[in-house]
C-alpha cells in the first residue's frame, strides 16, 4: 500500500476535518498516512509519499496564512517528482472560487510534481459538510487506483 502526508491550508478549521476525514478513508483502505501537516514545512514531507493537499481560500482569494509559507518554499524547487492530490473548499457566491486549492496545484505543477486526479472542489454552500464530499471523491478514486 502507500504512503500519503496530507498538507492542510485551514482559517477556520473546516479544511482541517476534511483532513481528518480523508486520513481515516485512506487508512480504512489499507494505506499509511504519514501526518497531517498544519504549518507544511518542505524538509519535514516525504518526497516519495502521495501528498494530499486540503487547503480553504481566505481573504480576497489568498492562501490560508498557515500554509503561505510553504507555497513560497515549493515556488523556490524545480524537478520535483512528487505526486499529489488537491482538495479545496470554498463558496461559490464569491469570484474567488477555491482559488487557493488552484493556486497550490499550479505551483506543485510548476515544480513538476504530477496531479493524480482532478481536484475535487468544495462549494460549502451545496456541501455544508464538506467532509462528506471529499470522503466520497477520495473513496472513488481509492477504487480505480487500486485497479491499476
Amino acid at each position: 500500500m502507500a504512503n500519503f502526508e496530507i498538507i492542510v491550508g485551514s482559517v477556520l478549521g473546516a479544511s482541517e476535518y476534511v483532513a481528518d476525514a480523508l486520513e481515516e478513508t485512506l487508512k480504512k483502505y489499507g494505506h499509511q498516512v504519514s501526518n497531517i501537516h498544519l504549518q507544511p514545512e518542505l524538509s519535514d514531507l516525504d518526497k516519495e509519499a502521495i501528498w494530499v493537499v486540503c487547503t480553504s481560500t481566505h481573504g480576497a482569494g489568498d492562501l490560508p496564512d498557515n500554509i503561505q509559507p510553504f507555497a513560497e518554499q515549493l515556488k523556490q524547487q524545480s524537478a520535483m517528482t512528487v505526486s499529489f492530490l488537491v482538495v479545496g473548499l470554498g463558496d461559490s457566491s464569491y469570484d474567488t472560487f477555491c482559488s487557493g486549492a488552484m493556486q497550490m496545484q499550479d505551483i506543485l505543477e510548476n515544480t513538476g510534481a504530477k496531479l493524480l486526479a482532478p481536484a475535487k472542489h468544495i462549494d460549502v454552500l451545496t456541501h455544508p459538510i464538506p467532509e462528506d464530499s471529499a470522503v466520497k471523491w477520495l473513496a472513488s478514486w481509492l477504487d480505480d487506483w487500486d485497479k491499476l
